[in-house]
């Protein structure tokens, strides 16, 4: 089983994905995709941790997304992967602009032949108004365009908003 999870900032959807992985009843990797490079992003780190129960296992990895599934997916365990836009950012500030390219195409083409249950979470850029920026315009293009090929990749896609999941593919919660 596939799922994305997506939502705003502080939309509930880290907290529902981790529901969804308890609720799974299998052994829990959890793939923190995020480099705290700051004192807020330490703050969110640290509330995650806190979240998360004992007994699940922790990778950190920033940018081999798709080496590091590929490696855990197993049938009887269940991945988690929080999440695909810090990810995706990692990537998108590397030099290696090539890099990005790989890895998104790593990503999509290991996704379905995984075993086992897999849930990735992702933060929804696309519903306000056009950014600014060239890079920030880049940035929500390329989470927009990976949102809908992951999405396609997947058997249940959630919108997460204020807290309440709203299913939009696949069987209910």
């Amino acid at each position: 089983m596939r799922s994305l999870v997506l939502g705003g900032a502080r939309s509930g959807k880290s907290r529902l994905a981790e529901q969804l992985a308890s609720d799974s009843g299998l052994p829990v990797t959890y793939i923190a995709t995020s480099q705290p490079l700051d004192g807020e992003m330490n703050e969110r780190v640290l509330l995650h941790r806190q979240r998360r129960p004992d007994d699940w296992g922790l990778i950190e990895e920033p940018l081999a997304l798709a080496a590091v599934l590929r490696a855990n997916a197993a049938e009887g365990r269940c991945l988690l992967v929080d999440c695909l836009t810090l990810w995706l950012t990692n990537l998108l500030m590397l030099e290696d602009q090539q890099r990005l390219a790989e890895e998104r195409d790593a990503l999509l083409a290991c996704l379905e032949p995984l075993p086992g249950t897999i849930i990735l979470v992702s933060n929804e850029t696309g519903l306000g108004v056009v950014p600014m920026g060239e890079l920030t315009r880049r940035y929500v293009d390329l989470a927009g365009w990976l949102h809908q090929a992951v999405a396609e990749r997947c058997q249940r896609v959630v919108l997460t908003v204020a807290g309440l999941p709203l299913v939009l593919k696949g069987a209910g919660l």
